[in-house]
């Protein structure tokens, strides 16, 4: 049986009105990881967009197994930067879907980048960096916890409303 805290008021249990600091650090890095997944995306575009357009502007260094022509890496950082960016921008609803898809789209990103090592290896070690950012935090963070609280805190539907009447039985 699963309780929430409404199950739990009155009933002895002593339930915080204040977010844990697990969770108001998740929820702030959830939001900074929607800004993260909106610029890298917009950069793996651009990035793209730069593979495809010309070829001497990488560099190859060592020789790799999986190794891919440069336009068709060109491509595929067209698609996942586009496909990131939407998603980092549907990040700032809060919705599951929105999380589930961030999780999925930057465990992607992380393979993208490894395998895009001998191109450009430190921009792709700070994006796997970020990727594993953003999933560590749109995994922690519970945002139906956050918006309870602060619709009890503030004693409203809308945590912008001011709190009207007598709050002692809530």
């Amino acid at each position: 049986m699963v309780l929430n805290e409404s199950d739990l008021r009155g009933k002895g249990t002593a339930v915080s009105e204040y977010p844990s600091a697990k969770q108001g650090f998740a929820g702030g890095t959830s939001m900074a990881a929607a800004v993260i997944m909106v610029t890298v995306g917009i950069i793996q575009l651009l990035q793209g967009i730069a593979a495809v357009a010309e070829n001497e502007v990488f560099v190859v260094g060592v020789e790799y197994v999986y190794k891919f022509d440069l336009t068709t890496w060109g491509w595929i950082h067209i698609v996942l930067g586009v496909l990131v960016a939407i998603v980092g921008l549907a990040l700032f609803t809060g919705a599951r879907w929105a999380r589930v898809s961030a999780i999925i789209v930057a465990a992607v990103s992380i393979l993208a980048n490894f395998l895009w090592l001998p191109y450009y290896p430190w921009w792709s070690v700070l994006i796997i960096a970020l990727d594993i950012v953003v999933i560590w935090a749109v995994s922690t963070w519970n945002p139906v916890a956050d918006d309870s609280r602060a619709r009890r805190t503030y004693g409203g539907t809308d945590p912008g409303q001011a709190p009207t009447g007598d709050m002692r039985g809530r």
